[in-house]
């Protein structure tokens, strides 16, 4: 196991050093790595401070069943319709250049005509509702988003 986990350090430190390592090939590092680190510097002071978000998945119907989650972290609960838990996400300036994935997927209900399908779900951003499935037996049964 410990060799395994050494030959495994080494690939990866030989990766980092390769990429890190890298040249523009016209023989002037030194100048391509000035403006690379300039033009690093001033996009990230573009794309501003962290930014906070009021996130709130529900999940409506009736009676009990599974939620599948993700809102920072991955959750399942077993809960008793309808549904709702909200909470703050903040991301960084990296983390809203590349977005942060929030859902819910709603476990199976009975629905009026006695079939099971899968309950209607919704995510808010900021109190703006951003994503709705009607639940039902057609349709996507998940409510996602990318926030950025």
């Amino acid at each position: 196991m410990r060799r395994v986990m050494t030959v495994t350090a080494l690939i990866a430190a030989a990766g980092l050093m390769t990429a890190c390592g890298g040249s523009s090939g016209d023989g002037d590092d030194k100048g391509s790595a000035g403006s690379s680190t300039a033009a690093s510097s001033s996009e990230a002071s573009s794309e501003g401070e962290d930014k906070t978000y009021e996130v709130t998945l529900e999940v409506g119907g009736e009676g009990k069943s599974s939620v599948y989650y993700t809102l920072g972290t991955n959750g399942t609960e077993q809960v008793t319709l309808p549904w709702k838990k909200s909470g703050e996400m903040t991301l960084n300036p990296t983390e809203r250049k590349v977005g942060i994935i929030v859902s819910v997927v709603p476990g199976p209900v009975k629905l009026s005509n006695g079939q099971l399908g899968a309950a209607p779900c919704s995510i808010t951003v900021d109190g703006k509702k951003v994503v709705e499935d009607q639940g039902g037996v057609e349709g996507a049964h998940k409510c996602e988003y990318t926030l950025n």
